[in-house]
């Protein structure tokens, strides 16, 4: 699998929301109400996922088998029309690769699943929960997130507001889009979240699984499914989980977050 160069964390997010105030600023996750920097416009970020995405598909096969596909669709569908990503453009594709067990999502809508994670999703509710996650990591824009800690970072305020000023994106904007969205890999795009993120992700995922009317609990017995696999593979880490929490704290923050989603997925049964 490709090597992913980490951006820097921003050493302090009050001064770094200062920095881009004019631009952006500090925005809020959904769901979880936790302070952002954002300093990528969300069409610019769309453009970057759709390129990104274009080039995945250019360069790694597809699975043409319909019966997956249906479930893909059919699960994507529904966790999408829960999903808060305004102007989303919503694609599901299934890549053809029985020895990765990975799934990403890009900004704008696009998600990849990888056939390797379907023997351990197992069934519906176990890849609601996969594509949950995922499409949580682009609706709080944890892209754009690591972006914009990457450009506080690395560029001064006068260089940050010409890059995000001018038209289109290139230069540090680019170099960093290019970074933070894996454009080139061969096999999956993994987003280097942190694990705040990806904490993050779990607990907005378990929302929209159970607004989209898949059972909760499922997600825990998902990865309770995975810890079993990576024993079985020799405790090898797949990348799907490289720069995850360990399973124990995920299962055991699911756990904390489950009576919320449960009465989500009450609701989303009562109204059929």
């Amino acid at each position: 699998m490709p090597s992913h160069r980490p951006f820097r964390r921003a050493a302090h997010l009050g001064a770094a929301c200062m920095l881009g105030a004019t631009l952006a600023g500090c925005a809020t996750a959904p769901e979880t109400g936790r302070s952002q920097l954002l300093l990528v416009d969300s069409d610019q970020e769309a453009k970057l996922g759709l390129q990104a995405f274009q080039e995945i598909k250019s360069e790694t096969p597809i699975s043409r088998d319909p019966k997956k596909n249906a479930q893909l669709q059919s699960v994507g569908k529904r966790i999408a029309r829960v999903a808060k990503l305004p102007n989303a453009r919503w694609e599901f594709v299934l890549f053809d690769d029985p020895k990765q067990p990975n799934a990403f999502a890009l900004p704008g809508g696009k998600v990849g699943i990888y056939t390797g994670i379907l023997p351990i999703t197992k069934d519906d509710a176990g890849l609601a929960t996969v594509i949950g996650h995922e499409v949580a990591h682009a609706a709080a824009r944890h892209g754009a997130e690591r972006m914009s800690q990457g450009l506080a970072v690395q560029v001064g305020g006068g260089i940050l507001s010409a890059a995000l000023g001018a038209s289109g994106y290139g230069g540090a904007t680019q170099d960093l889009a290019m970074q933070a969205y894996g454009v080139g890999a061969q096999l999956g795009v993994m987003l280097p979240y942190s694990r705040t993120q990806e904490l993050e992700a779990d607990r907005i995922g378990l929302l929209y699984m159970a607004r989209a009317g898949f059972d909760p609990r499922e997600a825990i017995a998902f990865w309770q499914r995975f810890q079993a696999y990576k024993a079985k593979s020799g405790g090898r880490t797949p990348e799907f989980l490289s720069t995850h929490p360990l399973d124990d704290n995920r299962i055991a923050q699911l756990q904390k977050f489950l009576p919320q989603a449960l009465a989500e997925y009450e609701r989303a049964k009562a109204r059929g």
